[in-house]
């Protein structure tokens, strides 16, 4: 037999006698890539202890919340302080209040820890032997963490928000219409915290001064994103600002869809920011990292 034959028949074939065409498609990135999210992803929540340990202090710290809103309500109305709900009833506070603190689970307060240990410790010079691009491979990374909470720790945390007496209960959205464009805002508030938790990853890599100015922006982030307190209750002077800024997506523009305090009309606006801005973070993270890897020190041994 011709060499050239030999080798065209021994390449149909592996050694364990399988067709490679058959196995060839999971080698694939797209593939890779989930294989990564769905690893990440049963990482996250094989702790279920620690999950609904971590429910019970969230549904705790909303009733605290509850508790603060009646009364700062209850004085406004009593004292009649113009402006001072800026469109918002205090039962719609209240659902905001238990959807916000379900939508927190999503949003990133810190690193990855795998990814930030590799950075600190060199392993990333591992990571770019792999035959996936670096930045994808952390974005699925980080997708996978800020879904995963939404198990065991978002769960309980909405059904016990319709157990509360009614004053204190989470409240049906505006219509069936602005509860479909809720999910849809909850979908682009999740890739708007897996893009943006990867770009600080991004920024992390190769730097000298260590986590404490990434910790204070992930928090900033959260303030700005209407997690602690509605962005419709800051002063009416700063609403187009906070309506545009990038983290707005996070939890305020998919529960003003929720709550009805912002026409439906407009949901065209609220839906888009979240991706145009997640698409930012991608697009910079990506070419941030073109230039990163290129002086990047790996040390170790």
């Amino acid at each position: 037999m011709h060499k050239k034959d030999r080798y065209k028949k021994e390449e149909k074939t592996d050694p364990g006698g399988r067709n490679p065409a058959a196995y060839t498609d999971y080698k694939s990135p797209k593939k890779a890539y989930l294989a990564i999210f769905r690893i990440q992803f049963l990482e996250s929540i094989q702790y279920r202890a620690a999950g609904l340990t971590g429910a019970a202090t969230s549904i705790f710290w909303v009733l605290i919340q509850i508790v603060v809103y009646t009364v700062f309500f209850t004085y406004a109305d009593n004292v009649s302080l113009p402006g001072v709900s800026n469109g918002m009833s205090l039962s719609q506070t209240v659902s905001y209040v238990w959807l916000a603190e379900f939508l927190l689970l999503m949003q990133p307060s810190n690193f990855n820890p795998d990814i930030l240990r590799k950075i600190e410790s060199g392993d990333v010079g591992i990571e770019l032997c792999r035959p996936m691009d670096l930045h994808s491979l952390w974005a699925a990374q980080n997708a996978a963490r800020a879904v995963s909470p939404l198990l065991w720790r978002g769960v309980p945390i909405l059904l016990a928000g319709f157990l509360p007496p009614p004053a204190w209960r989470l409240g049906p959205p505006a219509s069936p219409l602005a509860f479909l464009l809720f999910l849809v805002g909850c979908v682009g508030a999740w890739i708007l915290c897996f893009s943006f938790s990867t770009f600080l990853c991004v920024v992390r890599l190769n730097v000298p001064w260590g986590n404490g100015p990434c910790y204070m922006i992930f928090l900033l982030a959260m303030v700005l994103g209407g997690t602690y307190l509605p962005l419709q209750l800051w002063p009416d002077f700063l609403q187009p600002f906070l309506l545009l800024q990038p983290f707005a997506g996070y939890t305020d523009l998919p529960l003003r869809l929720y709550l009805g305090t912002m026409p439906l009309s407009d949901a065209w606006l609220l839906l888009s920011l979240p991706i145009f801005w997640s698409a930012v973070f991608l697009f910079w993270g990506r070419r941030l990292m073109h230039r990163r890897l290129k002086t990047i020190v790996v040390q170790g041994g």
